[in-house]
């Protein structure tokens, strides 16, 4: 207990780190904030004037995927900090500390999740202002929120652990952008997956994105009678799916990002 104890009281001292490192990087944060208030803009504005769905606004059916946009390409953040880290020789300095080896790795993850929470709160305030209605009960939208920073700490081991295995924040950079893009643009975030064409219909229906817009949809009680029922299973049943994912993520990446962050300060 002693020594869980220890892990959790380093891994809070490493996120409050962080998230000072965030205050006083105010373009970090800005950047974080900016651009999926951005994409909610020039989507309502500029795309939904031409996308209409039967039943509702595109605008509400956009900011459940915008908010899932935002998890994937924010838990870049993680991976881009570890890197710079490992350049600056700061692993090294806490190597030297009697701290628990888990702890930057918890920190840093916890800190994402504070800048994650930041944003969404930024992006419901205008989505609001463009229209966006939560049209579910006050739990239902609690769990909602939940659940999309549940996905966000989850995913942040996934890239802590691309990170550490890559090393560089340039390789990182490009590595992260080609794999994250196409998991967003490749799902129902903006467009029903069951209009895609060919192989990229069940890619779509089964990308785990694709099941976390829909839980969000679901939740925020953004979806209409009209739209056609999901006919993929992973949609049919979104909101244990998309809990389920972030369990496996958890499972499988925390020791892998652990153990490679053992190795990476044991050089």
């Amino acid at each position: 207990m002693n020594a869980l104890n220890l892990a959790v009281a380093d891994g809070m001292t490493i996120a409050k780190r962080n998230a000072l490192k965030i205050r006083r990087a105010p373009d970090l944060l800005g950047g974080v904030v900016m651009l999926p208030i951005v994409f909610v803009l020039l989507f309502t504005y500029v795309f939904g004037s031409m996308i209409s769905l039967p039943g509702m606004s595109y605008g509400e059916y956009l900011l459940p995927g915008i908010f899932v946009l935002t998890i994937v390409t924010s838990a870049q953040i993680t991976g881009y900090t570890l890197t710079q880290d490992l350049q600056r020789g700061i692993f090294d300095r806490f190597r030297t500390l009697p701290m628990s080896p888990s702890a930057v790795l918890t920190g840093q993850t916890i800190a994402d999740v504070i800048m994650n929470l930041t944003s969404m709160v930024a992006m419901a305030v205008v989505g609001l202002l463009v229209g966006w209605r939560i049209n579910s009960s006050p739990p239902q939208a609690a769990l909602g929120f939940l659940m999309l920073l549940l996905f966000s700490y989850a995913f942040s081991w996934v890239t802590a652990t691309v990170a550490l295995a890559l090393r560089t924040p340039e390789v990182f950079n490009n590595v992260a952008t080609i794999l994250s893009f196409p998991m967003v643009f490749l799902s129902n975030a903006f467009v029903d997956s069951a209009r895609l064409p060919g192989p990229l219909k069940p890619i779509a229906e089964w990308n785990p994105v694709s099941t976390l817009v829909q839980a969000a949809r679901e939740l925020f009680g953004n979806t209409s009678p009209a739209l056609p029922t999901p006919a993929a299973w992973p949609l049919q049943h979104a909101v244990p799916v998309s809990l389920a994912w972030s369990v496996v993520l958890l499972a499988v990446f925390v020791p892998l990002a652990t153990r490679l962050y053992k190795r990476a300060v044991s050089r």
